[in-house]
């Protein structure tokens, strides 16, 4: 549940951002023009790209490519209650910032190979800058569109200083050239990450219809099925291979209810997890899979 939200607007656009949740809490984040810097005040956070998954924690913050990304707000032993600030990088807004000025490291963008994401760990600089956003979220009346273009100067700089110089221009480089996902790539990337039908169809970029349509022309079979199966065959696979407990395996796999998990596989295998733990041997499940 969101229980706060600013934004500091210019030239029209939502350039800065802050949000405060009660977890857990899942809000999707679409960037189709845009890139977003975003960084984790309070809490902890898990941040699902097309193809990858993102850990973060308090005072760490990462850069993201335009594409779509689901986040996902988590309890942590401070509370329940998340707190991020986010800063969108559109082209257009650059480069009406920078005019013809650009800063050297970004004249040879076109020049490197664009990247996804890039994380920053905590640093008292990123800290000091995210705490001069706060000042100006707690007085808007103090903020002009003068003030909020050298932040978003301030930014950039700031980047290209906590990381080494090629990162930021393959962050940029994604920022004006963005990048097409392969369908199945992201669909594999994500197959046991606990996300429903209409999350993935957000990270493929396509409405639930279309990604319906879509997945059964690459899979030749519907989602729900396939993927029911597949997170069922991993489970498998880590009850013979692993003595992880079964509550983990059920996680691991992607079901978030252990009685679902056991129902579904006890109706697929003909034995409760424990059971095929003990009883299924090597050539039975090879046959099975």
């Amino acid at each position: 549940m969101i229980k706060a939200h600013q934004q500091l607007d210019l030239f029209n656009r939502k350039v800065f951002e802050k949000a405060v949740v009660e977890a857990p809490f899942r809000v999707v984040g679409e960037f189709p023009d845009e890139a977003c810097f975003y960084y984790l005040v309070e809490g902890e956070a898990e941040i699902y790209a097309p193809v990858d998954r993102i850990s973060m924690k308090r005072q760490e913050g990462v850069v993201m490519q335009c594409g779509t990304y689901l986040n996902e707000f988590l309890a942590s032993q401070e509370g329940r209650y998340c707190e991020a600030i986010a800063v969108h990088l559109y082209p257009d807004v650059l480069k009406s910032i920078y005019d013809k000025d650009l800063p050297d490291f970004l004249l040879n963008v076109n020049q490197v190979k664009p990247i996804v994401y890039q994380t920053y760990q905590a640093s008292a600089l990123m800290k000091t800058y995210v705490d001069s956003l706060q000042f100006y979220f707690e007085h808007p009346e103090l903020v002009s569109e003068e003030l909020l273009k050298l932040k978003v100067k301030e930014l950039v700089l700031l980047l290209a200083k906590t990381d080494n110089l090629t990162t930021i221009q393959m962050l940029f480089e994604g920022l004006f050239n963005k990048a097409a996902m392969n369908f199945m790539e992201v669909i594999e990337a994500n197959i046991f990450n606990n996300l429903g039908l209409e999350e993935l169809a957000s990270l493929s970029g396509l409405s639930l219809s279309s990604f319906k349509r879509e997945f059964e022309k690459h899979y030749d079979c519907s989602p729900a099925k396939y993927i029911k199966k597949r997170k069922l065959m991993q489970a498998a696979k880590l009850l013979r291979g692993t003595d992880l407990r079964v509550s983990d395996i059920a996680y691991d796999s992607g079901f978030n209810d252990l009685a679902h998990f056991s129902k579904s596989f006890q109706k697929e295998f003909g034995a409760s997890p424990t059971d095929f733990r003990v009883n299924v041997s090597d050539n039975s499940l090879d046959k099975t899979l």
